[in-house]
């Protein structure tokens, strides 16, 4: 049922920021919808699963990304898929959406969805302080994107799929196109990271290079 440790790390060795796609090389649908799958699977703080996954294969919406985002400018019109990671606003986060989310979704009583937003309001509004600053619960829920989008990628590179998280792009101008388009209401989620999928043309330059174990890793006892 479960993968060996040496495969998942030949998979975290295989994968790197691929720079160029090959454009004639696709993802099959049913790989695609693994990706998705572990997204969607993804743990989120709360449970409360800020998020929402733009999947762009529209070319001339893709080249309109291009000319302001300039981290994809060299693989979005290459890569197979291209993802714009979505987190939800402050506004759109409310005692409706809670009761959703935790009611709805995970089937918690009406007591326990009580006992959770009182929890969640503790949290928001003295442990993170974040209820009072629509900017910073921003950031906090574009930091649970980012935890689906590191599983997608696993995902992907355990089944020999590139990928590429960027956040080189302009904010607010592609917030404004996408907003235009009609493709998100910006009173419920914001931009937080964008991410390509594909096949690399090529081996990298280089081999990967990180710092060792014991750079990053202090064991308290």
């Amino acid at each position: 049922m479960f993968a060996d440790k040496q495969t998942v790390l030949n998979a975290f060795r295989f994968r790197h920021a691929c720079k160029s796609y090959d454009a004639a090389k696709k993802i099959p649908a049913d790989d695609f919808a693994y990706i998705l799958e572990t997204a969607r699977l993804s743990p989120s703080s709360f449970g409360l699963e800020p998020w929402r996954f733009l999947v762009v294969q529209n070319g001339t919406l893709r080249e309109e990304l291009r000319d302001i985002a300039w981290g994809a400018a060299e693989k979005i019109m290459d890569c197979s898929h291209f993802v714009i990671l979505l987190a939800r606003t402050q506004a759109a986060m409310q005692t409706g959406y809670q009761e959703k989310i935790w009611g709805g979704v995970h089937g918690m009583p009406a007591e326990t969805v009580e006992m959770m937003q009182g929890f969640f309001n503790q949290f928001a509004e003295t442990d993170f302080a974040i209820a009072d600053n629509p900017r910073a619960f921003n950031d906090w829920a574009s930091k649970q994107t980012y935890i689906a989008l590191a599983n997608m990628m696993t995902a992907a590179a355990l089944v020999g799929i590139d990928s590429t998280p960027m956040e080189g792009f302009q904010k607010d101008n592609v917030e404004k196109l996408l907003s235009e388009k009609g493709l998100i209401n910006l009173d419920e989620y914001r931009v937080s990271v964008m991410a390509a999928f594909g096949y690399r043309t090529g081996e990298p330059k280089r081999a990967k290079t990180r710092q060792t174990i014991e750079d990053i890793v202090d064991w308290i006892e």
